[in-house]
């Protein structure tokens, strides 16, 4: 017979020398009644939406169901043969049986070719990498590993997402477009996430398990995965460096000479893939929309729908206030009471997600903020949300995680205390804009305005007349002047033709290809210098290893002008024998 899970341990367990040693079972081996493990990883990829990552090796999501045939050496007999199949994740002895709804669930159809099974992971399991284990008695041996993720296609799963367009916006597209810039000038640039690329799915699952978390209580942590809510958070904490030697680490000013610009990076991939190459030390340099682009793509990659949101005017509250203060003295001089400050722009995303944990009837599922952009700590790591986009727009502060700081990013008043002179008050949160459903237009991300008001009581003693001189009054203005930088034309013959058409000379010159499912890593052309009214052309050679539309992202360099950028879409169509 074939026993369901339904009555045995799903295990997190650590590998041993017994568990490579070969089985026997009456004085039979294994592989004398087992002859081969077909996980047909082609035909259940494509139906969990995974073959994007893989059909060499199964990974599968959760709540929903795969295939496994199993060829043995003689007919299985049910009344004489009983297979017990388990399923084991993580490094720690552990059940986890109080965190599931249900078990790995499994049955069997006695087919010509073999002995056909059906597997279930329950739509709570922990993510992660699973070993399918066979026992016979009290002897067991591995079958072969699986990976299990995210489904935002199973209605039962906490990330479900039901409008297909918007799954395939948020979950399978690999290409995304940031904006940076002003309230004035808003700027989209397009970004690889390549959550689907090689070796990025080992590299987030190797992310989880490098949290402080899971150093400290490794059963704990990998028991914890069933909860996007959880993963998330650990996912905010391990984009920066700041506490655990997470991926990037930031800097805003200064000497980024040891390292790389943050306006240099097209793609999440290079960033992830270095980092690995580095032994898992901290890649650098990067700022807000890098923090943002590689965590939309880890997100994605472990199935949580994800976007990425742009705040233009974007308030930093340092002491959660929910006001912006800024103290000056009598002539007007800035004073150091506060850091709290308003940035021309920030970059977070959004995940999509329930919340059980706020209320149990759904209100404040849905989008979620987090920033990986280390900023303050949450909790005592530098981290933030998920806190619900619908708590944000109703003000409702007292809700977890880190609301109140991002309300205060969004819809602070901003106060300018001056004395004995009234505040004055300007806007933040302003164009809040992330991609396009199916495109790469910009779409406002919708919010609503709440006013604040505060009183401050002050009280004195004695009273006395005092002299005020007046310096002259305290102005800013804004200057506008249009900067020409050099056009970055891009053909669709892998050639790039740049062209000097101011009166300087160019030095240091350095040319950035990349594109998932185009380029397996990026290629990176160099000149010494490029002189007025000449132009440098590029030959690059790739092999697309992918089909369909992919976005072919460049990036110019140079010791005058940084970040110029450009893309275009290239249709990789099938072979014609491929395509029949």
């Amino acid at each position: 017979m074939i026993s369901s899970l339904s009555d045995r341990h799903l295990r997190a367990r650590a590998s041993s020398e017994t568990d490579r040693q070969s089985n026997t079972y009456e004085g039979v081996q294994l592989y004398e009644i087992l002859k081969n493990v077909d996980f047909q990883c082609k035909t259940n990829n494509e139906a969990h939406h995974t073959n994007e990552i893989s059909v060499d090796r199964l990974i599968v999501r959760r709540g929903q169901g795969f295939t496994m045939t199993l060829d043995l050496q003689k007919p299985f007999d049910s009344s004489k043969d009983q297979l017990i199949f388990t399923a084991a994740t993580g490094t720690a002895l552990i059940y986890l049986t109080k965190t599931l709804q249900q078990y790995f669930c499994a049955s069997s159809v006695q087919q010509k070719e073999g002995l056909s099974l059906e597997v279930k992971p329950p739509v709570d399991a922990p993510i992660g990498k699973y070993t399918l284990s066979l026992k016979i008695g009290e002897k067991e041996s591995s079958l072969g590993s699986l990976v299990v993720l995210f489904n935002p296609w199973c209605k039962d799963d906490s990330v479900f997402m039901p409008d297909d367009k918007k799954r395939q916006e948020y979950v399978m597209n690999e290409q995304g477009v940031i904006y940076k810039g002003s309230k004035f000038f808003v700027l989209g640039a397009s970004w690889d996430f390549g959550q689907f690329e090689d070796k990025v799915l080992d590299i987030c699952l190797k992310m989880l398990d490098l949290n402080s978390e899971y150093k400290k209580d490794p059963a704990a942590d990998v028991a914890a995965r069933c909860d996007p809510i959880y993963v998330s958070r650990v996912i905010s904490a391990m984009i920066n460096s700041d506490d655990d030697d997470g991926v990037l680490e930031g800097r805003w000013e200064g000497d980024f000479s040891d390292g790389i610009l943050p306006t240099c990076w097209n793609s999440s991939v290079d960033i992830l893939l270095l980092w690995q190459e580095q032994d898992y030390k901290s890649v650098k340099y990067g700022q807000c929309w890098v923090f943002a682009g590689i965590m939309c793509s880890v997100m994605r990659c472990l199935g949580i729908p994800c976007r990425v949101v742009t705040n233009f005017c974007s308030a930093y509250d340092a002491n959660l206030s929910l006001t912006i203060d800024v103290f000056r003295d009598e002539e007007g001089v800035r004073t150091p009471e506060t850091e709290d400050s308003i940035w021309n722009f920030h970059v977070w995303v959004e995940g999509w997600m329930k919340r059980p944990d706020l209320t149990e009837d759904g209100t404040y599922d849905g989008w979620q903020v987090l920033d990986a952009t280390p900023q303050d700590k949450s909790e005592g790591v530098y981290r933030c949300g998920p806190a619900p986009v619908k708590a944000i727009l109703n003000g409702d502060t007292h809700l977890k995680y880190d609301v109140p700081f991002i309300f205060s990013e969004v819809n602070a008043d901003c106060v300018e205390w001056l004395v004995s002179l009234p505040h004055m008050s300007i806007k933040v949160g302003k164009k809040i804009s992330t991609k396009c459903v199916g495109s790469n237009k910009r779409a406002h991300c919708l919010c609503l305005s709440l006013s604040l008001s505060l009183s401050l009581s002050l009280s004195h003693t004695h009273t006395h007349t005092h002299k005020c001189q007046v310096k002259g009054p305290f102005q800013s203005k804004t200057c506008f002047s249009h900067v020409f930088v050099p056009c970055l034309i891009l053909t669709l013959l892998s050639k790039v033709l740049f062209k000097n058409r101011t009166t300087l000379t160019f030095k240091d010159c350095c040319l950035t290809v990349s594109g998932s499912g185009l380029f397996k890593r990026n290629v990176v052309k160099k000149l010494a210098e490029l002189e007025p009214d000449h132009q440098a052309r590029f030959t690059v050679d790739f092999a697309p290893h992918k089909v369909g539309k992919k976005t072919l992202l460049v990036d110019f360099d140079s010791s005058l002008f940084r970040d110029i950028k450009g893309s275009c879409i290239i249709d990789v169509q099938p072979k014609a024998s491929e395509s029949n």
